[in-house]
């Protein structure tokens, strides 16, 4: 069993560092140009995750929240496939063998890798092809955004294994994006989301032609990093918390945000550029 979650002195608050250099074991890690791009690459079995699959993905997303050369990160999978889950024989095999507090031990680690994908301030771009189920339809939904194919096949398979849907946090953030009949429908029943379908109830932001997918995603992420990067994690912190405010407090909370970016030089500079009649050139701070 992994070990849980263990900060590390050296990312204390404060002492930025790079991630361009990051030796990834479990999956691929590149950065070019300010983009980071996980893809999970155990093509042969669908990219299922392993146990420490599972955490070193938890504590890449943690380290970006303290990286200075990665402003947007795109998610996706090898050989035609995003993530077909945890693996049948790595995790669930061992599960069933585990007693409550390993298995708490688990599942809190689990909820980690989706707790650190919405607290790293870079918004997260899923590039989705192929199966796209369990674990893998969890990342999908803990990513800002998500590009689809129309072979696309999603399923929150955790009923069909004996489990609720309650996993990693499902019934709390699928309700939000597709709604909580549509979300109930999956949650309890499991069933397959095609691609076309997902993009009508509003899971996938778009749909692309699978040659197309990587690209598309690329220009996305590369369109975010040349936005107010400062001002872009902002508004993925906000929608993070106010799910859990009152009108009143989000739109007090939106008040303190909005004033703190109006102290960045990307607000100067787009107000300098809107007057010389040119295009804002942000540079995130």
């Amino acid at each position: 069993m992994t070990e849980s979650h263990r900060v590390d002195p050296a990312l204390t608050a404060g002492n930025r560092q790079s991630l361009a250099a990051y030796q990834a074991a479990h999956f691929l890690w590149q950065v070019t140009d300010r983009v980071g791009t996980i893809t999970l690459n155990r093509p042969e079995r669908k990219n299922p995750l392993t146990f420490d699959a599972y955490a070193e993905l938890r504590d890449l997303f943690y380290r970006l929240k303290y990286a200075d050369d990665v402003a947007a990160v795109v998610i996706t999978g090898g050989g035609g496939n995003f993530c077909s889950g945890g693996d049948v024989h790595e995790i669930i095999g061992p599960l069933i063998r585990l007693k409550a507090p390993e298995l708490l031990m688990f599942t809190r680690m689990t909820g980690d890798l989706v707790k650190h994908m919405r607290g790293c301030p870079q918004p997260i771009v899923a590039a989705i092809d192929g199966v796209c189920a369990g674990a893998g339809a969890i990342i999908a939904m803990s990513s800002d955004l998500r590009l689809g194919t129309a072979r696309c096949k999603t399923a929150f398979l955790f009923n069909r294994v004996g489990l609720a849907g309650c996993d990693m946090g499902a019934c709390a953030m699928l309700p939000r994006i597709i709604g909580q009949g549509r979300a109930s429908e999956l949650l309890y029943t499991g069933r397959t989301l095609g691609g076309e379908e997902g993009e009508r109830w509003g899971f996938f932001n778009r749909l692309c032609a699978p040659e197309a997918l990587a690209a598309e995603a690329a220009t996305l992420a590369a369109d975010l990093v040349a936005g107010p990067t400062f001002a872009n994690g902002i508004t993925k912190t906000m929608l993070q918390q106010e799910w859990a405010m009152s009108i009143e407090q989000a739109i007090e909370a939106e008040a303190q945000a909005q004033a703190l970016c109006m102290l960045t030089q990307d607000f100067s500079r787009a107000y300098n550029a809107f007057v010389a009649k040119q295009k804002p050139i942000f540079q995130g701070n």
